[in-house]
């Protein structure tokens, strides 16, 4: 394990038995109180990402978005935000996915991006994998292409990365528990 790697895992919290019994919270809060940690996070990303051919970064409501502006500003790229249900005004496409412990559908704007786009989806942490999936049905239905799936972390246990791969989605993360 690196320097970095070890660094973020000591800044980010777990929380047991939260947000029901059972599960192990990975809480990211804590890398925006620690500028050190917020700019290794967002460096390792974008030096990542600086050479690729991706046109645009869609982000995950909500913390998919803290990390996905701070990428798209340092890359100069779009920032495609994905929402909650009844959060984005105008036409939008949705997309219901399986969580953990539930169900919750995402939306996009139809005019967010289009045929010939080159997406890359961030997030904080790839855990089921159900809402960088239904994030990539919304994509692909707008014409675009995902290219890659990003997060900070990735909880292997819960099969989220090899669901995303068998999508024929690529996988980068930072950190795995």
């Amino acid at each position: 394990m690196s320097f970095d790697e070890c660094y973020l895992k000591s800044v980010i919290r777990a929380v047991p038995n939260w947000p029901e019994d059972g599960v192990t919270f990975r809480d990211v809060a804590p890398l925006f109180l620690n500028p050190k940690a917020l700019h290794m996070v967002a460096d390792s990303f974008s030096q990542h990402y600086m050479d690729s051919d991706i046109t645009h970064i869609a982000s995950l409501d909500a913390r998919g978005f803290l990390i996905g502006s701070i990428v798209a500003y340092k890359l100069n790229l779009p920032l495609i935000l994905i929402r909650k249900k009844g959060k984005l005004p105008g036409q939008t496409l949705q997309e219901e996915y399986s969580l953990e412990y539930g169900t919750a559908t995402v939306e996009i704007q139809q005019d967010a991006c289009s045929s010939g786009d080159k997406v890359l989806i961030l997030d904080d942490l790839i855990a089921t994998g159900g809402s960088i999936l239904a994030a990539s049905t919304l994509i692909r239905k707008l014409g675009a292409q995902v290219t890659e799936a990003a997060a900070i972390i990735d909880l292997p246990d819960l099969q989220g990365s090899v669901r995303l791969q068998e999508a024929d989605i690529p996988v980068h993360t930072l950190i795995a528990y």
